[in-house]
C-alpha cells in the first residue's frame, strides 16, 4: 500500500468529522504507518494546547490505516480498546502520528501509537489500541 492508497480510505470511510482533522498519510510499510495532523486553532482547547480528542481521534484514525495497510487494504473493523497518555502540550506543530502493529492475527488487531511534533523526538502522546477485525 502507499499513502495515497491510505489517503483514498481516509476519504472513503472515515465521516466528515474525522476528515476535518486533515489527516494525511506520510508514510507505510508493512506493519506501521505515520499520518500527520495538522496544527489548527481549531483543534486547540482553553490554554492552546491541542485537545486530546483531537490526539485520541488521531491514533484510532491511524490504527485503522494501518491494519488496511497490513491486510493488503480496508477491512471493517472496530475499536475494542484506547488507552491514551498525554504527556506535555502540543502547541502549534503538526503532530506525527506513528503507529506500529504489534500483533496482527485474524480477528485481532493490537496497536502501539506514539505521537511527536515535526522535527521531535520526544512523545507528546501515546496510546495502546486493541481492534475487532469484523471481516476475517
Amino acid at each position: 500500500m502507499k499513502p495515497e492508497d491510505g489517503d483514498r480510505i481516509l476519504r472513503e470511510n472515515f465521516a466528515p468529522w474525522v476528515q476535518d482533522l486533515g489527516l494525511t498519510v506520510e508514510e507505510v510499510r508493512e506493519r506501521s504507518v505515520v499520518l500527520r495532523l495538522p496544527w489548527s486553532d481549531r483543534l486547540a482547547r482553553e490554554g492552546g494546547g491541542m485537545s486530546g480528542q483531537a490526539l485520541m481521534a488521531a491514533a484510532d484514525t491511524a490504527t485503522v490505516i494501518a491494519v488496511s495497510a497490513a491486510r493488503g487494504g480496508f477491512v471493517p473493523m472496530t475499536t475494542v480498546q484506547q488507552n491514551t497518555m498525554f504527556l506535555r502540550p502540543v502547541v502549534g506543530k503538526d503532530v506525527l502520528v506513528s503507529v506500529e502493529l504489534t500483533k496482527l492475527g485474524r480477528t485481532m488487531a493490537f496497536a502501539d501509537i506514539v505521537m511527536t511534533v515535526e522535527g521531535g523526538h520526544e512523545p507528546y502522546a501515546h496510546a495502546t489500541t486493541v481492534y475487532a477485525l469484523l471481516a476475517a
